[in-house]
């Protein structure tokens, strides 16, 4: 299999000097099984971010074949719709931040991102300002690989190679604490307030459609923003006129340890994206939520935008259960639970030579390495990427790298002896990095 794999398979973010495989064949709560037997603990929410409920849930299985024995897909196009797209619509936008009202499907978060850009444009233009088409997006922000989502996010080799990206986008500075050198000695929030401030003013506040940022920055490495910081920056786009759009894509459905992370972190969003844990990856699914006000300037002349899968009757059967499940078992409360159990498990990393920082967020863990605790200079990605591997071939824990970050985001029915395990191993493995980041093994 990992022969044919090679052969035929082009796997996003795989480098060609890399030529090994790990298939996974079979799941069960937070466990995996690679073809050779392997089991493995899934620390990474099916390898990105989700599988909220686990894997091996069969009373998803059984919705997804009685959902496809009735009607498993229809056009929602035009005039039609389909019961479980409407019935689904309406429980979403009770779980969702208040006020957000309508919601227009996508298969996923890129297509997510690239509609909501769509919709904010489209708002301004159909309310007479025609002029606002400029995004702001923000350094380190990671929104997804299409066109659209590919050009708002923030990492350089995203963009290579592949240009020209969509026009009218531009960057602003990321929080991050953990690294006041970004901010000359001035306060984070102050100094990205006054960033953010600058850049209306130079574009022009006439001119700029919307803002996109991650409640928490996940592809940043699990960086949360300060206390201050999203309300202070949502009432400059207010006092502009610019639309605020939340890409919740990772951190909705509990992630975070709140059905969405928005209201948590003092974000109060005008649209929002999601997708990943609506189904907990069961099937491919994803929603764009908005304002009232928003969404019957789209509705008045038509969207004239979607994705053949809109509404899909299977999978809205199947966010519908998800949720339910979610709901039932408090697993949004458990991720807050998970969250402590890692924290505490994690704790003796933060005195390793080799770690920077330890930051948890609901059940989602981001451990940056540095070369220098004193000058908190991160190591090279390749070590990052290191640690996860000796994690996986010797301890039997799936992880993932960003950057020099270590990234955990399991699922939610994670146990505690689970977490545990999981904590230890990757104590131990850091212990091996000596304070530049080299293996001493």
């Amino acid at each position: 299999m990992e022969d044919l794999d090679r052969r035929h398979l082009i796997h996003p973010l795989l480098t060609g000097d890399r030529t090994d495989r790990c298939l996974i064949v079979r799941g069960k709560g937070s466990t995996v099984w690679d073809a050779h037997g392997n089991e493995l603990l899934d620390m990474t929410g099916a390898g990105n971010w989700l599988a909220q409920v686990g894997h091996g849930r069969a009373e998803l299985a059984e919705v997804m074949a009685e959902q496809a024995g009735r009607l498993p897909y229809f056009s929602s196009f035009f005039e039609f719709s389909n019961d479980k797209s409407v019935q689904l619509a309406k429980r979403v936008t009770e779980l969702a931040p208040a006020g957000l009202t309508r919601v227009f499907y996508t298969s996923g978060g890129s297509e997510g991102v690239d509609t909501a850009i769509k919709i904010a444009r489209l708002y301004h233009h159909r309310r007479g300002e025609t002029g606002r088409t400029w995004i702001i997006a923000r350094q380190m922000g990671y929104h997804g690989s299409t066109y659209g989502g590919g050009t708002a996010t923030g990492f350089d080799f995203v963009h290579h190679g592949i240009g020209p990206n969509l026009p009218n986008v531009e960057k602003v500075s990321p929080p991050f604490p953990f690294h006041p050198e970004m901010y000359g000695g001035e306060a984070p929030t102050d100094f990205l307030v006054r960033e953010l401030e600058e850049t209306i003013e130079r574009i022009g506040p006439g001119r700029i459609a919307a803002m996109i940022g991650e409640p928490v920055m996940g592809g940043g490495g699990v960086v949360a923003p300060p206390s201050d910081y999203w309300p202070r920056v949502c009432e400059v786009l207010r006092r502009h006129g610019i639309l605020m759009i939340a890409d919740e894509v990772v951190t909705g459905w509990g992630r975070t340890g709140s059905w969405f992370a928005s209201a948590e972190y003092g974000l109060e969003p005008d649209v929002v994206v999601t997708a990943k844990g609506i189904t907990s990856g069961y099937v491919p699914l994803g929603a764009v939520l908005m304002r009232d006000e928003i969404g019957e300037t789209l509705a008045g002349e038509g969207f004239f935008h979607g994705y053949t899968y809109f509404g899909h009757a299977t999978a809205c059967a199947v966010a519908l259960a998800n949720i339910d499940i979610i709901e039932r078992d408090g697993l949004v409360r458990r991720s807050s639970k998970i969250g402590d159990w890692l924290r505490a498990g994690l704790a003796p990393a933060a005195d390793l030579p080799a770690v920077g920082q330890v930051r948890v967020e609901g059940a989602t863990v981001g451990i940056e390495l540095v070369a220098n605790k004193q000058t908190r200079e991160p190591v090279p990605p390749p070590v990052a990427a290191g640690v996860v591997d000796e994690l996986q071939r010797t301890h039997g824990v799936i992880a993932r790298p960003y950057g020099p970050t270590v990234v955990m985001a399991p699922p939610f029915v994670l146990t505690e002896d689970e977490a545990g395990r999981a904590a230890e191993a990757t104590v131990k493995v850091l212990s091996k990095l000596n304070a530049n980041g080299q293996s001493t093994s």
